[in-house]
């Protein structure tokens, strides 16, 4: 119910503020922007859904290998004291595991068109386990806030953008990769924070082993990637991380063909089977895609965020604090909404106020510390037809909203 409340919130008042503006302000020509708008955003959404089909059906191809060859439950196993004690109800040998371990590391590592149809076939196996099938689960929910809050471990479209607007505004030994601490420490913020809020939701205690066995290794995980990589140039470290993340993925396909060769499978009809379902499940994406971004089309070409933004300016220079960090509100605010739009305004900051800028570089670290909310839940939950989200919409977006203060925050301890 909350994605209905949210979907005709932005639809009517972005509809009732555009008609006062035509009717009161004689803005005539703004009803015809937002119809081509909306247009553009259904297209935009059917395409995006279509485009997911060829990765779609080659990951689910390669999971179904790996599912075959007993792979994805070594994976399961590996992880199951962390996750038996997030994931209620899912039993400790469900191959879920191995699915959501897959996605949450694809997240990390940047590499998004892996991340979502290993999302989608991770949110799949839990949605068998789910005795509701038009309510999401427990397990669904807190997987999903742990998606859309996921540990960035280096925002590398982040650098290679702040490289390029470097060279063209030539700014003189300028190191594009200084932003990969910050966002690093405030994704962190944000995963640790929605795993609480779910946790309280869902009364799961987090006070035991695994999860504070995981806290502590991922501390030391960061302290290390920032011990090895700090030093490194720019050019360098997206060379250096794209190997990693290349070679990772690269290496799961070749250990999943290769244990079901050892097994004397047919690898190449357990792909065919799984490959098959790539096709039927960006489909039923379409509907909620296309849906949730025509609202959000009307809101924002309404100048609905544009009042929202100029309103939260006004609060902080009344409060006396610094404003350098209003000029990335944008950002942080359109960043649920379309991830799209949001790499545009990251861009248009670095242009007007400098790519080396203190607005420059909190633009940089919010566009990597947050995640597209309203789209992981319009696509993940469409492709299994949930219907009631629960406390979803909720756990994501404070999730959002703490990492977003983290990046700001530690953005100005950094470079402040």
């Amino acid at each position: 119910m909350a994605l209905n409340y949210v979907w005709i919130a932005f639809f009517l008042i972005g509809f009732v503020v555009a008609m006062f503006k035509v009717i009161f302000l004689g803005h005539t020509g703004l009803l015809s922007e937002m119809l081509t708008m909306l247009f553009d955003a259904a297209k935009n959404g059917f395409e995006i859904s279509i485009g997911l089909t060829g990765v779609m059906t080659l990951w689910l191809g390669v999971m179904k290998i790996g599912e075959k060859a007993g792979v994805i439950r070594i994976f399961a196993k590996g992880v199951a004291p962390l996750f038996s004690t997030l994931f209620k109800g899912v039993p400790k040998e469900s191959p879920a595991y191995g699915s959501v371990m897959m996605n949450l590391s694809a997240n990390m590592l940047g590499l998004d068109n892996a991340a979502t149809p290993l999302g989608l076939n991770a949110m799949k196996e839990l949605q068998e386990l789910n005795p509701e099938k038009d309510t999401a689960s427990d397990a669904q929910i807190m997987f999903l806030v742990l998606n859309t809050a996921g540990i960035t471990l280096i925002p590398t479209s982040v650098i290679a953008i702040r490289q390029t607007i470097a060279l063209e505004q030539h700014v003189q030994n300028f190191n594009a990769a200084d932003i990969f601490l910050p966002t690093l420490i405030a994704t962190f913020i944000a995963f640790i924070s929605g795993m609480l809020i779910v946790a309280m939701y869902q009364r799961i205690n987090l006070l035991r082993l695994p999860v504070i066995l995981f806290v502590l290794g991922f501390s030391g995980l960061i302290w290390l990637l920032h011990y090895s990589l700090s030093g490194m140039p720019a050019d360098k470290m997206n060379q250096t991380i794209g190997a990693i993340g290349s070679g990772v993925i690269l290496t799961i396909i070749a250990l999943f063909i290769t244990a079901g060769m050892v097994k004397r499978q047919n690898v190449y009809d357990n792909f065919i089977e799984g490959a098959k379902e790539g096709f039927n499940v960006a489909i039923r994406i379409i509907p909620y895609l296309v849906g949730m971004l025509i609202a959000i089309s009307v809101f924002r070409s309404s100048g609905c965020m544009d009042y929202v933004i100029h309103g939260i300016a006004r609060v902080v220079a009344m409060c006396g604090l610094r404003t350098e960090f209003v000029a990335d509100l944008p950002i942080a605010l359109m960043k649920p909404l379309s991830g799209g739009a949001a790499r545009g305004l990251m861009v248009d900051v670095m242009r007007h106020y400098g790519v080396g800028s203190i607005e420059g570089k909190l633009a940089a670290i919010i566009q990597g510390s947050t995640e597209t909310t309203f789209y992981v839940l319009a696509v993940y939950f469409g492709s299994v037809q949930i219907k009631n989200t629960r406390h979803a919409m909720v756990c994501g977006l404070v999730a959002d909203m703490i990492g977003i203060v983290a990046a700001i925050v530690v953005g100005y301890m950094f470079f402040g």
